[in-house]
C-alpha cells in the first residue's frame, strides 16, 4: 500500500502503557486527625510524575470498611469477587472497564479481541465459564501458518509436508515435533523448566527457530532464548493433540467475553461494590486489619479491610504492599514482562477467513486470529465487517515505543503493511485500523519462574493474599488467573474464620 492510500485510513489508538499508578507507601503521610485530606488535582500521570518528584500525599482517614478488598478487575480480580459474592467485598481497578487482558471491544456491533483469545475444553477455565452461565463455542481448527505466501493449514498436522521450504527443513520440523512428542514432562519436568527452550533447538534450522520465535511472544512472552523449555513442549504437545481435531473453544472477540459475564453476574447485586477508575497506591497492614488507600477521580480514599486480594501484576503489587519479606519481593522483581500491542484490521469485505488462529513468521506481528469465527457458520449470520486480530508482542525494551500515539499508530501501520505483503488478494484497504496497547500485559515464561519464583511470589501475608495469572504459571492464560484467585480467596476466608496460616517457606522468610 501507498503512504497516500493510507492516509485515508483512519487508526484508533487506545489501552493504557501504565497498568498502574504505584505510589511508595512511605510518601503517604498518615494524619488520621485531618478531617479535610486535599483533593488531588489532574490525571494518572500527572500524579505519577508528582510522587517521581518527592511529592508527599495525605493518607485520610478511613471511610468505609469490608470484609474483603480485591485490588484488581481482570478476570482474577473479578472471579475472586465471584467467589465472594455473599461476603462484603470491594473491587477495585484503574481502568474505566473491566477484564485485563481479557478485553473485548466492538466496531459498530462486531466484537474484536484486545487480549486473550481462547481456551480448552480440559481446563478449569472451561467449566468455570459455564458455571457462570457461558457456553463456550468449539474453534474446530487446527493453527495454520503464513509462509512465504502460501496458507499451510494444520501446521503441525498434515502441513509439515505442504511447508514451503526445502525438503531437509520439512523433515527437521518433523523430527523435531517427533523429539518433542516423545519427552514425559513429569520425568522431565525439573530439568525443562529450568533450562532456555533454545536447548531443544540446537543443530535445528533457523526456519524452525523463526516459527517459533513467532509463536513465543505471542504466548508465554519469550523467544526461545528466553523461554523455558518446558512452555514450548507443552505448547506443541497440544497442538499435536488437537490435530486433526481442535479442543479450543472462545467467543466472538475472545476471552472478553467471560469478564463481561462476570460483570453482568456481579452488577446484578453488588455493582456499588464494584469501582472501576480507582488507581490503588498502598496497602498497608496491622494486626487487626488492612487500609487500603486508592485515587478515584481526584480524591484521595482510604478503606480498611479484614484481608486483602492482590489480584495485581506483581510489578505493582511490589510497589504498593507495604511489609513485604525481603525475598518475596525480590522473586516479584524477577518476573519480567512485555509490552503487548494488538492490532485489529477492519474490513467491509471478506479478506481472510482461512482459519481461526495463523501463525505469521516473520512478521511485525505474531499471529492472527478470525474474530467472529466461532459464530461464522451460524444459521442466519451474515458476516458484516471481517475483523481480523494481529497480536504484536514487542521485545521488552521497546516498551517505550507504545508511550504515544504517533508511534503506537507506526506500529499499527507496520502490521498493515505486513498483512498486506502476505500473500495474494491481501493488499486491501481496511475501513479502519484500530490498535490496542498495553506496557506489562504479559509475564515472560522464562527459566525458572514456575519452580523457583512464583511458590515465592504467591505466599500469604497475615491478611494480604496473591492472586493474578502471574502468581500462578507455567504460562498467563485464564485458567492461572482463576485459579490464583480461588487459592486466595480460600486462604482468605481461612483467616476470616480464624484458622492457622500455612507456615512460609525458608526461601519466603
Amino acid at each position: 500500500m501507498s503512504s497516500n492510500r493510507r492516509e485515508f485510513i483512519k487508526f484508533v489508538v487506545a489501552g493504557s502503557v501504565a497498568a498502574g499508578c504505584p505510589i511508595d507507601f512511605l510518601l503517604l503521610a498518615a494524619q488520621p486527625g485531618d478531617a479535610h485530606p486535599p483533593m488531588i488535582e489532574g490525571e494518572d500521570n500527572r500524579i505519577c510524575h508528582q510522587v517521581r518528584d518527592g511529592k508527599v500525599f495525605t493518607r485520610p482517614p478511613v471511610s468505609a470498611r469490608h470484609d474483603v478488598v480485591i485490588v484488581g478487575g481482570g478476570l482474577s480480580g473479578l472471579a475472586a469477587a465471584y467467589f465472594l459474592r455473599q461476603r462484603d467485598f470491594l473491587l477495585l481497578e484503574k481502568e474505566p472497564h473491566w477484564g485485563g487482558n481479557a478485553y473485548a471491544m466492538e466496531y459498530q456491533g462486531s466484537a474484536y479481541g484486545t487480549g486473550t483469545a481462547f481456551l480448552y475444553n480440559d481446563e478449569y477455565a472451561y467449566g468455570f465459564a459455564r458455571q457462570i452461565g457461558l457456553e463456550p463455542l468449539p474453534v474446530d481448527s487446527p493453527d495454520g501458518s503464513l509462509i512465504n505466501g502460501e496458507w499451510i493449514a494444520d501446521t503441525w498436522g498434515d502441513g509439515l509436508d505442504k511447508l514451503p521450504y526445502p525438503a531437509p527443513v520439512r523433515e527437521a520440523f518433523k523430527k523435531f515435533k517427533k523429539e518433542i512428542l516423545a519427552i514425559d514432562l513429569d520425568k522431565r519436568a525439573k530439568e525443562l523448566y529450568n533450562h532456555p527452550f533454545s536447548d531443544l533447538l540446537r543443530g535445528y534450522p533457523e526456519e524452525l527457530k523463526l516459527w517459533w520465535d513467532s509463536y513465543g511472544p505471542s504466548n508465554y512472552g519469550a523467544t526461545t532464548e528466553d523461554a523455558a523449555a518446558a512452555v514450548g513442549v507443552i505448547e506443541l504437545q497440544a497442538m499435536v493433540a488437537e490435530s486433526p481435531h481442535d479442543d479450543r473453544f472462545t467467543w466472538p472477540g475472545g476471552l472478553g467475553a467471560m469478564s463481561n459475564k462476570l460483570v453482568e453476574v456481579l452488577s446484578s447485586k453488588s455493582a456499588e461494590r464494584m469501582q472501576s477508575g480507582a488507581t490503588t497506591v498502598s496497602v498497608i497492614s496491622d494486626k487487626n486489619q488492612v487500609q487500603v488507600t486508592y485515587m478515584q477521580g481526584a480524591e484521595l480514599k482510604t478503606v480498611a479491610a479484614k484481608a486483602v486480594i492482590m489480584a495485581t501484576p506483581k510489578f505493582i503489587t511490589r510497589r504498593i504492599v507495604d511489609g513485604l519479606p525481603a525475598k518475596q519481593t525480590e522473586a516479584m522483581h524477577r518476573i519480567r514482562y512485555i509490552p503487548y500491542a494488538v492490532v485489529n484490521l477492519i474490513f467491509d469485505k471478506p479478506v481472510f477467513n482461512k482459519g481461526f488462529d495463523t501463525w505469521c513468521p516473520g512478521s511485525t506481528f505474531t499471529d492472527i486470529t478470525v474474530a467472529d469465527w466461532v459464530i461464522r457458520n451460524q444459521p442466519g449470520y451474515k458476516q458484516k465487517y471481517n475483523i481480523l486480530t494481529c497480536y504484536t508482542p514487542l521485545r521488552e525494551e521497546d516498551r517505550a515505543v507504545l508511550l504515544n500515539d504517533a508511534s503506537a499508530r507506526r506500529v499499527a501501520a507496520n502490521v498493515l503493511r505486513d498483512f498486506q505483503k502476505l500473500y495474494p488478494g491481501s493488499n486491501v484497504d481496511p475501513v479502519e485500523v484500530h490498535l490496542y496497547r498495553r506496557g506489562h500485559p504479559l509475564y515472560m515464561s522464562t527459566p525458572g519462574l514456575f519452580t523457583e519464583v512464583q511458590p515465592l511470589v504467591r505466599q500469604a501475608m497475615d491478611r494480604v493474599f496473591f492472586a493474578n495469572t502471574d502468581s500462578e504459571g507455567p504460562e498467563s492464560t485464564v485458567s492461572p488467573a482463576i485459579l490464583s484467585a480461588q487459592r486466595a480467596v480460600k486462604e482468605a476466608e481461612n483467616r476470616l474464620a480464624g484458622k492457622p496460616m500455612a507456615a512460609r517457606t525458608t526461601a519466603g522468610d
